[in-house]
């Protein structure tokens, strides 16, 4: 048996802080970075005697992200106690949802390496955040601010079998949510954490094997190797006979290498039942209806939409619906310019350039969507050459000015009148009779030299097409034209 005898088993636990401004349970703020326990009361404290009170916006959110994973909502939820023990765990208990959750049922589809993957969404449910233990030497200090932060939990089937299609997967629920704005998705403030759940059995067999949790997650990039290592290391263990243990592992990324966390527990062992400080929670048809009403064109739908209408390629289309903002800013400069294809490639390579050497997004752009189209329509009238326009682009970059002015400013109209070219041109001519008879004797790669020379005496504000036009006629002779 070899490594390719195998098939990795994958399925995830994404959990995503929503962007309410209060908890949960309590009217604590979710604001990150904060003092140390400065965020809390005795709801989120776990004081006794101390009821928790619901979080309305919460469960819009959760309702919303359900809809688009495209789950049932179940009208009648329920809130249940999940009993375990940990320092940053003040109540002894996570209030949860365990056998009737708001959202099963769901489904997202996304494309890798252009092959479209359907992932299963077993539910979605809503549940509160624990503290965060922080470790420093031979002590450990916890931080409550963190505790009662309202979670969404969404876990998917075990339909996803590498490690690329689960980063890939993760990706894709971050985008939704992000175009919902219902989470930040902020991986490195932990608010949007990942588990995998990884096993590995022999190809063509349908019993899953032993399966391991790699827990608390925060980049894509390790997910791919911290699944990579631990489907190698299952591996390797059932071709040497030794057994894998259900447990729960954790991820190093300096060693790049998983070890155990805690023995795996089952669902017995958290002893749910129904919290007794909280009613069902119910949510209307009706309300349900109004919720999805209200939900804004989802990315892969957007992508679609972009490749149809604007007739650019599926990749582009893609590649330009990554982010919310992104989508907003390509299309209104394709409106504008009247050119999708030049606005997709003007935004996917000197824009996205600019801002990733700069580190910023697009929303803090210097150059707005409507400056670049009206940049690109210069190009399209002719007033500017592509090769001008790149100058233009920077210099909008650095001032914020709109292309016209600059343009003005800096006396950067391309030279369109054949007179003034053909002058140009009879001079350069004259200048260089030697090339000129190796060019007419059949040297056709010096064609080049002398549209490099008109460009060069017009400061490249000759328009490039009268140049190569003109430049045939006035040698004589056909030549390779100036790439």
């Amino acid at each position: 048996m070899s490594f390719n005898d195998f098939e990795p088993v994958i399925g995830l636990e994404i959990h995503a802080q929503l962007l309410t401004k209060s908890k949960l349970f309590c009217s604590c703020t979710t604001q990150f970075g904060l003092g140390d326990n400065a965020n809390t009361c005795p709801v989120c404290m776990g004081m006794p005697g101390a009821l928790p009170v619901l979080n309305e916006q919460a469960v819009e959110f959760s309702t919303k992200t359900g809809l688009a994973l495209s789950c049932k909502i179940r009208e009648t939820s329920v809130f249940a106690r999940k009993q375990y023990f940990y320092p940053d765990l003040p109540k002894g208990y996570q209030i949860s949802q365990y056998d009737k959750p708001l959202c099963e049922d769901g489904f997202i589809e996304f494309t890798l390496n252009g092959v479209t993957k359907h992932v299963r969404i077993e539910r979605a449910h809503i549940e509160e955040d624990a503290g965060k233990s922080i470790h420093s030497g031979d002590h450990t200090l916890i931080n409550l601010n963190r505790a009662g932060i309202p979670l969404l939990e969404i876990v998917s089937a075990p339909d996803i079998r590498s490690s690329q299609e689960a980063a890939e997967y993760a990706r894709t629920i971050r985008q939704i949510l992000l175009y919902l704005e219902v989470s930040d998705g902020n991986l490195e403030e932990g608010s949007f954490r990942c588990d995998c759940n990884v096993s590995v059995r022999k190809k063509g067999t349908e019993k899953y094997g032993t399966r391991t949790e790699i827990k608390n997650i925060n980049s894509f990039r390790f997910i791919e190797k911290a699944i990579d290592y631990e489907i190698q290391r299952q591996i390797d263990c059932v071709m040497s006979g030794e057994k894998i243990v259900q447990e729960t592992r954790l991820y190093d990324p300096d060693k790049n290498r998983t070890f155990t966390m805690r023995s795996k527990e089952e669902a017995m062992e958290y002893r749910y039942f129904p919290d007794p400080d909280l009613l069902p929670l119910k949510v209307t048809a009706d309300h349900i209806a109004k919720i999805k009403e209200s939900l804004p064109e989802l990315p892969i739908a957007r992508a679609l939409r972009f490749a149809e209408q604007y007739k650019i390629p599926t990749g582009d289309a893609l590649a330009l619906t990554v982010e919310k903002s992104l989508a907003h800013y390509f299309e209104e400069a394709a409106n504008i310019s009247q050119n999708p294809k030049a606005a997709g490639n003007w935004v996917m390579t000197e824009l996205l350039r600019e801002l990733n050497n700069a580190q910023k997004d697009v929303t803090t752009s210097p150059i707005s969507a409507k400056h670049l189209g009206e940049l690109i329509l210069e190009i399209d009238k002719g007033t500017i050459s592509g090769k001008i326009a790149k100058t233009v682009f920077l210099e909008m970059w650095n001032s914020q000015k709109d292309p016209a002015s600059i343009i003005k400013e800096k006396g950067l109209v391309q030279i369109s009148d054949n007179s003034s070219i053909e002058k140009m041109i009879d001079e350069i001519i004259s200048a260089n009779a030697g090339q000129v008879e190796q060019y007419r004797s059949g040297k056709d790669k010096l064609f080049g030299f002398f549209v490099g020379q008109v460009m060069k005496v017009s400061r490249g504000q000759a328009n490039p097409e009268l140049v190569n036009n003109l430049l045939r006629a006035k040698l004589g002779k056909s030549g390779a034209s100036n790439a």
